[in-house]
């Protein structure tokens, strides 16, 4: 626990898709793209990485004089690459930015994270392809973030880092029922007695149950035997008055 990070030092697919780094096994498809995975960075990519921020969920009407406004602001811009569809050529949704200083790299990505563009909130951290040993891309299970509706949520970067685990390795295998035999045979013979016992309940409701139905004909017996003696001393009466 002690050299514990809420950022991911070095990419691990299975750990990224674990809320807490702790999974041992892949609980999803995509896990095991990226597990089995031999991705090399593209060597086309120029430019210090160390200097690189990524942007994304860009409004994708967005063009680079748009982001090159916007990021100036911050410090003296080297290179933006927005990153296109090679068929279409429209915007995929994000891009690369790379600065000239470090001080303006990480004013940047301080300031401009979570800043509306084009009625787009934008999500701004630094390039990982490059500088992060081990790096999966999402197109082959990999990255960081994804949706809740795709099941695919990964963890360990800005967006959505580690939660610190609960370091509890006994109370994991009593839950289990991992543990010792004795310990089973106990659960076991408890669910019996539990078992036993709501039988027994229930055995003793129904006796219960034709008592009650009596009680009631019971009272109701008395109600109308009570009806009948009033009305008979209300003849009695008339007869007497004439």
């Amino acid at each position: 626990m002690s050299d514990w990070a809420p950022i991911a030092k070095e990419y691990d697919p299975l750990k990224a898709g674990s809320i807490d780094g702790t999974d041992e096994e892949p609980h999803d498809r995509a896990i095991w793209r990226a597990m089995l995975a031999r991705y090399v960075p593209n060597k086309g990519v120029t430019g210090d990485p160390h200097l690189t921020l990524f942007v994304a969920r860009l409004n994708l009407q967005t063009t680079e004089e748009k982001l090159k406004e916007v990021f100036s602001r911050y410090g003296d811009i080297r290179k933006i690459r927005l990153v296109r569809d090679l068929v279409t050529g429209f915007s995929k949704g994000y891009a690369f930015i790379e600065y000239k200083e470090e001080r303006a790299l990480l004013k940047a990505h301080r300031d401009a994270n979570r800043l509306v563009i084009d009625q787009h909130e934008i999500f701004v951290d630094f390039e990982l392809e490059r500088t992060l040993k081990g790096w999966i891309p999402r197109r082959l299970g990999g990255g960081f973030g994804g949706k809740k509706e795709s099941g695919q949520l990964r963890f360990g970067g800005r967006d959505r880092p580690f939660r610190k685990p609960i370091n509890l390795p006994n109370m994991k295998n009593d839950f289990y029922g991992e543990g010792s035999a004795e310990k089973r045979n106990w659960s076991r013979e408890g669910t019996r007695d539990w078992r036993t016992r709501d039988r027994d309940h229930e055995r003793s409701r129904d006796k219960r149950w034709p008592e009650r139905e009596r009680s009631w004909t019971w009272g109701e017996n008395e109600r109308e035997r009570d009806s009948k003696e009033e009305r008979s001393r209300g003849r009695e009466r008339k007869d007497r008055d004439r």
